[in-house]
C-alpha cells in the first residue's frame, strides 16, 4: 500500500498534490494503461479485417459471424479476465491475460465495423476497379479499404475509448494500470474517505481517452487526404 505524506489532504481537489507525491508510480500506471488500451485494438483490427472482408464478400457468413462476435462482447470483462488464464494455460496474474481479453472485445466490436465499412464502398467503384484490372486482393487494399477508412475509424474511436474504461477494471485483480489508483483510494479510506487517488485515476483515464480518440481522428485525416480535397 502507498503511504501518505504527512498532512496529506483527503479533499478531491488535492489530486494534483497526490500525483506530485507519487509521480513515478503514477506515470508507470499511465504507461501500462496506455499500451493495454492501444495494443489490443491494433491486434483486434488485424484480426477483424479478414473476418469483416469474409462477412462482406460471402453474405451467408454475415449473420453467424456477427452473432458469435456479439455474444463475445456481452461477456463481462471481469469474468473474461478470470477465464483467460485457465483456458490458455497462463498464470493467474499473467500480464498477457488483459491484452488477450481486450483483443477479444476489440475483434467483437470491429468485425461489424469493418464489414459495414466495406459495404459503404459504392458498387460502381468496385466495378470500375475490376474493369481497370485490379485483382481482388489489390482492389481491397488500394480501393475498398481506403474508402472504408472513415467508417472503420469511427469504430476504432469507440474501441479505444471503451478499452480505456475496461482496462481500469483489471486494476481490481492486481494488474498494473490506472485502475490501481481506485483500489489505493479505497484502501486508504480508513477510517475516513480519501479521494485524491480516485479523482486522479478518473482524470488520467479521461485525459488518456481524449488523447487516444484525437489520435484516431488525426490518423483518419492523414489516411483520407482525398476527403479534404473533395471538400475544397
Amino acid at each position: 500500500m502507498i503511504a501518505l505524506a504527512d498532512g496529506a489532504s483527503s479533499s478531491p481537489l488535492h489530486f494534483v498534490e497526490y500525483f506530485l507525491d507519487h509521480r513515478s508510480e503514477d506515470l508507470g500506471l499511465l504507461w501500462s494503461h496506455t499500451w493495454l488500451s492501444v495494443v489490443p485494438v491494433i491486434v483486434g483490427l488485424l484480426i477483424a479485417l479478414p473476418l469483416g472482408w469474409v462477412a462482406r464478400r460471402h453474405r451467408w457468413t454475415y449473420p453467424p459471424i456477427m452473432s458469435i462476435t456479439g455474444v463475445l462482447y456481452t461477456i463481462p470483462s471481469i469474468a473474461l479476465f478470470v477465464l483467460v488464464p485457465p483456458l490458455l494455460g497462463l498464470d493467474t496474474l499473467d500480464p498477457l491475460q488483459v491484452p488477450i481479453a481486450l483483443t477479444v472485445y476489440s475483434v467483437a466490436l470491429l468485425v461489424r465495423v469493418v464489414a459495414d465499412g466495406l459495404a459503404s464502398v459504392p458498387e460502381e467503384t468496385t466495378q470500375a476497379a475490376t474493369a481497370m484490372g485490379f485483382r481482388p486482393l489489390e482492389r481491397f487494399f488500394k480501393v475498398e479499404l481506403p474508402i472504408a477508412v472513415p467508417v472503420i475509424a469511427a469504430g476504432l474511436r469507440v474501441a479505444v475509448v471503451s478499452n480505456v474504461s475496461i482496462v481500469a477494471v483489471a486494476g481490481t485483480i492486481g494488474l498494473s494500470n490506472l485502475g490501481q489508483l481506485f483500489t489505493q483510494g479505497f484502501q486508504l479510506s480508513t477510517p475516513d474517505a480519501y479521494y485524491p487517488p480516485i479523482v486522479l485515476g478518473i482524470v488520467l483515464c479521461v485525459l488518456l481517452a481524449v488523447v487516444l480518440d484525437s489520435a484516431v481522428v488525426l490518423l483518419n485525416r492523414v489516411l483520407t487526404p482525398w476527403r479534404r480535397a473533395v471538400r475544397t
